[in-house]
Parts: C-alpha cells; sequence; structure tokens
C-alpha cells in the first residue's frame, strides 16, 4: 500500500507524518485530564507523549496524577516492538469501570524508559480525554491509543484500510 498524503499543516498546528519511526518520548506540559464516571480521575501538567509517524500522539500521565482507587491492575498484556511488554488497568471511578482502558510498561525496553511509572488510557474507553481544555477525538480501530486535537493532522493509521501504512 503507498502512503497516503499528509494533510496541509496550518499555523500552530503538526503533521503526524513529521513524527519519527521508530517513536520517540517527548515531555509536554499541557494540561491532561481523564473523566470517568462524570468525575476527573487523572490530571496533569506533567506528561509525556508518544510520537510515531502516522499516529497522532499517545498521553502519558504519572501514576501519581490517577485518584487514589481508579487504577485496578488486571489480567493479561500486550507487546510493542518499540516499548516493550504492556500491563493494563480497569479504570474505577465510583461504581462506573472502564475495563482494561488504561496501560503502563513497568519494564519498558532501552529508549522508552520514561514510561515507566506512567499509565496511558483509551480515550474511547473513557468519558473524556482532555489537552489543554479540549477533548480528545479517539484514534479510529480500537488497537491504538491515540489521542487527536486541533494540533495534530493526519491521516492517521487505525481505521479500515490503513494496516498496510
Amino acid at each position: 500500500m503507498t502512503r497516503p498524503e499528509p494533510l496541509p499543516v496550518g499555523p500552530g498546528q503538526e503533521s503526524a507524518w513529521d513524527y519519527p519511526r521508530p517513536p520517540r518520548v517527548e515531555q509536554s506540559t499541557e494540561r491532561v485530564e481523564v473523566v470517568l464516571g462524570g468525575a476527573v480521575i487523572a490530571g496533569t501538567s506533567s506528561s509525556l507523549r508518544v510520537l510515531e509517524t502516522s499516529h497522532p500522539p499517545t498521553y502519558y500521565l504519572p501514576r501519581d496524577a490517577f485518584v487514589n482507587g481508579s487504577l485496578r491492575p488486571c489480567r493479561g498484556s500486550s507487546w510493542c516492538e518499540w516499548k516493550g511488554t504492556a500491563r493494563y488497568f480497569d479504570l474505577i471511578s465510583g461504581d462506573v469501570v472502564a475495563p482494561r482502558a488504561g496501560w503502563t510498561y513497568p519494564d519498558p525496553s532501552p529508549g522508552f524508559a520514561p514510561l515507566r511509572d506512567h499509565v496511558a488510557v483509551m480515550p474511547g474507553l473513557v468519558d473524556a480525554c482532555l489537552v489543554d481544555g479540549e477533548k480528545v477525538v479517539p484514534q479510529q480501530g480500537g488497537f491504538y491509543g491515540g489521542w487527536i486535537t486541533s494540533r495534530v493532522v493526519g491521516p492517521f493509521k487505525g481505521g479500515p484500510g490503513t494496516q498496510g501504512w
């Protein structure tokens, strides 16, 4: 499959097609929040963004940014060729549970050590994820955890017909 044509970049925007492969981790001072069950269960102005070609950023919040009791380890794992083995969390807010909506890399691969003690959230499995007050659009496909905001343009991997990108 051929590479799609990147969308034009406007002022203050970045293209997912300018992100590297292998991905990189960078600090972010944007205000990042996760809402579940109508309550903010995590918030920080010190997150990490993982940037990879054709993907919107995935935000990783420090574990201590989560409200006590909102992270419950659950069964299962997955493997990323770049970051290593991921472990999952159910996210909890009162009586609301979002199964396997969060993940972490307890022992990340070399080059991704900053991700240790950070948790990413699947935005499509919670009420909302916000970046500087803007509600995130989840990356399509249910496998990737990218956070789409007006700051980043695609097209993005994850939707139908994008597997070969």
